[in-house]
């Protein structure tokens, strides 16, 4: 690839991040249905023309948007997690590590979970075709990859329960805590005065993990 090929592409991808970065504020802050791409637009300094050459339309934004946090959020996590030792945790260990990933959501990434609220919701109303959501279905599939890791390895040391199907644990588990984290990041849950979410979402996780060990 020639030198100005190469610059080109790293204009383009700049362009591509910055009009992505500005939709991510402006969807999480608003409400994807709130904001029309025009908005987009003016806030990024994108041309409507350039936009639309990334992202053909508002939905396929939308998409692209959500696979990237998704994947973005994930490498961030992995590579906080120990390391050295993380081979020597049982399953059960890694289970609660899985678990306080939601927490950590909450904690630092109130804005992706407002995202998602109303990502899921616009693509309920949308309703876009396969082909338009491979990207974000193949996110979907690798978490489901890495949780049959973590279901096998429990079978194998025999700190999680056998008895419950997988699919069966990693669907309580992903919706149980996404839902309430997000619930809470959306201000959907009352919180009286001495009330702590976090506290609240700890119990949470031990009652999963309490369902789960074996």
């Amino acid at each position: 690839m020639s030198k100005n090929r190469e610059r080109d592409e790293a204009i383009k991808a700049r362009c591509r991040l910055s009009a992505m970065e500005s939709a991510f504020r402006l969807f999480s802050e608003k409400g994807i249905e709130a904001v029309k791409m025009a908005d987009i637009v003016a806030d990024c300094g994108v041309s409507r023309q350039s936009l639309y050459r990334y992202f053909s339309t508002k939905t396929d934004l939308v998409i692209a948007i959500g696979v990237w946090k998704w994947k973005e959020y994930i490498s961030n996590y992995v590579a906080q997690l120990p390391s050295e030792r993380f081979e020597k945790l049982t399953a059960a260990e890694r289970m609660k590590l899985y678990l306080d990933s939601f927490i950590d959501l909450y904690l630092n990434h109130k804005d992706f979970l407002r995202y998602n609220y109303y990502f899921n919701s616009f693509l309920a109303n949308e309703r876009p075709n396969p082909a338009q959501n491979r990207s974000y279905v193949d996110v979907v599939e690798q978490l489901k990859e890495a949780f049959h890791g973590l279901y096998e390895a429990g079978r194998k040391d025999g700190t999680l329960r056998a008895d419950l199907p997988e699919s069966v644990m990693f669907s309580s588990s992903f919706h149980i805590m996404l839902a309430a984290v997000t619930r809470y990041a959306m201000g959907l849950v009352y919180v009286t005065e001495d009330g702590a979410p976090e506290r609240e979402l700890l119990l949470l996780e031990e009652a999963l993990l309490k369902m789960y060990r074996n």
